[in-house]
């Protein structure tokens, strides 16, 4: 066993969360005793590449009952809690990663996890495909397949497979519809807002947000925003979605405008730049901003750094940027995932959805063993009984019977003639 990680004299407290969140995810824990009894992972090396706390850990512990040999690190240096990182390596499990890690130190930690010559990549983001592809292509293959986790991953590993870059299947687990409907919706807009109001411990009733993206992610953190009492703006560059966010209630406007009236800000887009310099100098006096989308670029830090005439620390996890015209912006978390670099993420009721799908994915990827990826593409969706499969044990936990078709009413769905 091998690992990297900040002080492993914690892991009691970090096994205390482990078993808290293993009691709120049953589909979880049905999976683990399958995997068990199974192994289908034996023999194989599983690198996981999530944000390190106490329901990856589950996850991680979950794959390895099934045999997986596991390398697992963060995705984000804000977001790993080293006293989960100490539990999973008290339970003999190689994890490279810690808390507030350089960008030096969060390289070397993905490093150190692909070392390992991994069969089977657990993805969030896409750090440790990028890596593989990019920086050590003699991995390639050793590399059955894997599966990624989020929508920003997503759209970089699209962009690979359209330009044929990408060398091994990867499953889109962020698509499947017990991912990305509640996950995305509920999780984000739920931890999204318990970031932000144990950070700020300020009033969201009678403030105005602005909602920069109306996706999955950014429709659940405006609904929250509007249950909490706010006027919500949201912000677009989809007609479509426009509309959708206008139907349900909200404003819409250009960031340019809505700057000049935002109390709060979340980016909830995967793309960069999305609060910029213009942006900045439109805000009032004590507007926060903060980030919801993977990567700490659509909060435009660098240029907010380059035109501050001063930085201060204005609460833990806050920092004041004051600038040249008298006003000061204040920035959650550096611009990173807010719900995961300012609380604990998504809660685990629905986190036990999404690593469901993870792990079934994980399980397809090495059942079809050199199958997937025939049809000349390497981005591979979640098959829809796996979806369903999620689903019927999801409602089956909350004692929930839904009606079942007929054999008439089977004929007359799939029939022509009346």
């Amino acid at each position: 066993m091998a690992s990297e990680i900040r002080n492993a004299d914690l892991w009691e407290s970090g096994a205390r969360k482990i078993e808290w969140v293993k009691r709120n995810m049953p589909l979880l824990r049905g999976i683990e005793q399958e995997f068990a009894a199974e192994k289908p992972f034996a023999g194989l090396r599983v690198a996981l590449s999530v944000h390190l706390e106490a329901k990856t850990a589950y996850l991680c512990k979950v794959l390895a009952a099934g045999g997986a040999e596991m390398y697992v690190t963060g995705s984000n240096p804000l977001s790993t809690q080293d006293d989960v990182a100490a539990a999973l390596v008290h339970d003999g499990l190689n994890v490279f990663a810690w808390y507030d890690a350089t960008d030096e130190e969060y390289h070397r930690h993905i490093s150190q996890v692909i070392d390992a010559r991994p069969n089977v990549i657990i993805d969030d983001g896409g750090d440790l495909v990028n890596l593989i592809h990019n920086e050590r292509p003699e991995l390639i293959p050793d590399v059955i397949g894997g599966c990624e986790e989020t929508t920003t991953g997503i759209i970089r590993l699209l962009a690979m497979d359209k330009a044929g870059a990408l060398k091994f299947p990867m499953v889109l687990v962020n698509d499947a519809d017990c991912k990305h409907l509640f996950d995305n919706r509920y999780g984000t807009g739920q931890s999204v807002w318990d970031g932000i109001n144990r950070t700020t411990n300020l009033i969201v009733a009678g403030k105005n947000v602005v909602v920069a993206g109306y996706g999955w992610c950014g429709k659940g953190v405006a609904m929250r925003a509007k249950g909490l009492g706010a006027e919500v703006i949201v912000t677009e560059i989809d007609p479509i979605k426009a509309m959708e966010a206008v139907m349900d209630g909200f404003k819409v406007m250009p960031m340019r405008e809505a700057a000049k009236i935002g109390d709060f800000f979340v980016t909830v887009t995967g793309c960069a730049d999305v609060i910029g310099e213009e942006a900045f100098l439109n805000m009032k006096d004590g507007a926060i901003c903060c980030n919801a989308g993977h990567f700490d670029v659509e909060v435009n830090m660098a240029k907010l750094r380059e035109i501050a005439v001063d930085s201060y620390l204005a609460r833990n996890n806050i920092m004041g940027y004051k600038l040249a015209n008298g006003n000061t912006v204040f920035i959650i978390a550096e611009g990173r995932l807010v719900n995961l670099a300012a609380g604990d993420g998504h809660p685990a009721e629905i986190m036990d959805m999404s690593f469901a799908i993870q792990a079934l994915s994980a399980l397809h990827v090495v059942k079809n063993k050199g199958k997937l990826g025939k049809d000349g593409s390497m981005t591979v969706n979640v098959p829809a009984e796996v979806d369903r499969e999620v689903a019927l044990r999801k409602i089956a936990s909350w004692g929930i019977e839904i009606d079942k078709l007929t054999e008439e009413q089977e004929k007359y769905l799939n029939g022509w003639e009346v």
